[in-house]
This record gives structure tokens, sequence and C-alpha cells, in this order.
């Protein structure tokens, strides 16, 4: 599997990451309403998992691959760690502050909701539990894990987040 996963990485990056991300964007949706919200099956939201589906693949799966190849063009200092140091402050501030704000508005607007209301609730509350988790996952991610890997790293420790993300954007607060 991994091999195959390896090969299509190769052939289509852009293109694989995003079917992986709108998978594992769905399935932190399914954790959200069965393991946190556990409303069973016969109430279970797939409009809301296909809008999860729809924002990893179609927004955060190609943002996130073409953000991490600037990234690791763009930033490059003459020390290592202070490399991995900028990456990680510039993605903190830049890419998850206008990824979070780009996921709440579109989720809204996709329910027929308020944006601006969706915002007020949720959007400092999240960032601040963002900042809690991720600029240490980052560090190691632009430290030990190679170019073409980093988003399924990020992919993978999203399972919680994006659980947490659904969970919130459901609730309207974070």
């Amino acid at each position: 599997m991994l091999r195959w996963y390896q090969m299509k990485l190769a052939s289509r990056p852009l293109l694989t990451q995003s079917v992986t991300t709108a998978v594992l964007f769905a399935t932190g949706d399914v954790m959200a309403q069965q393991g946190v919200e556990r409303v069973g099956l016969d109430k279970h939201n797939f409009a809301r998992t296909g809008r999860m589906a729809l924002y990893g693949g179609a927004v955060f799966g190609p943002a996130a691959t073409t953000w991490f190849k600037f990234l690791q063009n763009r930033i490059n200092l003459a020390n290592a760690n202070a490399t991995i140091a900028a990456r990680v402050l510039t993605d903190q501030t830049v890419f998850a502050s206008t990824n979070l704000f780009c996921f709440l508005s579109s989720m809204a607007i996709m329910e027929g909701t308020s944006p601006k209301d969706k915002l007020d609730a949720a959007y400092w509350p999240a960032l601040q539990k963002n900042w809690m988790l991720w600029p240490a996952v980052q560090a190691i991610n632009f430290k030990l894990v190679p170019l073409h890997h980093r988003v399924l790293v990020v992919n993978v420790v999203s399972l919680g987040w994006n659980c947490y993300l659904s969970y919130i954007n459901s609730q309207g607060k974070a």
C-alpha cells in the first residue's frame, strides 16, 4: 500500500495529496460525529462529512502541498535550526491563520449560515488551540520529514485536529 501511495505521489503529487486530504478530512468528521458527539449512524450528517471532504480535497490539500513547497524553496537561512524556526513561524502566522479563516468561512457558506457569526464565535479560540499543537508538529515535520511526505504527516495528525474542527464548526464555538 505504501509503495502504491509513493508511486502515485511521484507521478501525480497534487492529485494524490488532495485525494488523501479529502479522505482524511472526511474521516475526522466521522470521528467527531460518531466518537465525540455520538450521534449514531442513523443520525449521521453525511452532508457535513461531504463538506469536510470537499474542503480537504479542493482547498486544504492543494494549498498545503503548494505551501510546503514554497516554504522549502523560499525560507532558507544560514543555520538549519533557524530555518526550521522561520518556517514554523511563517506557517503558523500566515498559513494557519488564513486556512482557519477560510475553513470557518467556507463551512458557514456551504451550510447557509453567517461567516461573520461563525468567525466571531470560533476563530480566535480555535487559532489559540491550533498554536498549542501545530508548532511542535511542524517543527518535527520540517526537521525530519521529506517534502513530499509533509502533507501526509499533517493529514495523519489532522485526524484528531479535523475531528476538533468539525466539532467546533458544528457547535459554532471553540
